[in-house]
């Protein structure tokens, strides 16, 4: 039997993204602004993605799609209530306002998912699948 809940590698074959948000994580990639310590690990993971990454035009992209400044709601499997955050660049990541850095765990984890979709990432718990239940993209 199939695990039905995949990674995100597993989900998305190529990293769909607009032309600016690019550009914006390639200049936090490469040391453009002080990136956060629990940021750093991500890092690596997603120069990959980057890499493989199909631009789209801020015009013709979804507006499903999670992108950098896109609030998001998800729910986690087996939980009754859902959370809703802003995927923001580092430098605007701020919890108390609910704003999640794209380069933190959550906010790469989610980086071109649409609404729908399962998507995993760990947290203090372990691995847990989330689904998005909807993006707001202005």
């Amino acid at each position: 039997m199939k695990n039905k809940a995949k990674t995100p590698a597993a989900v998305k074959k190529h990293l769909l993204l607009t032309s600016d948000d690019h550009e914006l994580l390639l200049f936090y990639l490469k040391g453009g602004t002080e990136v956060k310590s629990f940021d750093r690990s991500n890092i690596a993971a997603l120069q990959e993605e980057l890499k493989r990454a199909q631009l789209v035009d801020k015009a013709d992209f979804p507006r499903d799609v999670v992108k950098i400044n896109s609030r998001v709601k998800v729910k986690m499997e087996g939980k009754k209530e859902a959370m809703e955050f802003t995927v923001v660049t580092p430098d605007k990541a701020d919890i108390r306002e609910r704003k999640i850095s794209v380069l933190a765990p959550v906010g790469t984890a989610l980086l071109g998912f649409r609404k729908g979709q399962q998507v995993q990432w760990e947290v203090p718990a372990g691995k847990k699948t989330f689904t998005i239940l909807e993006v707001k993209n202005e």
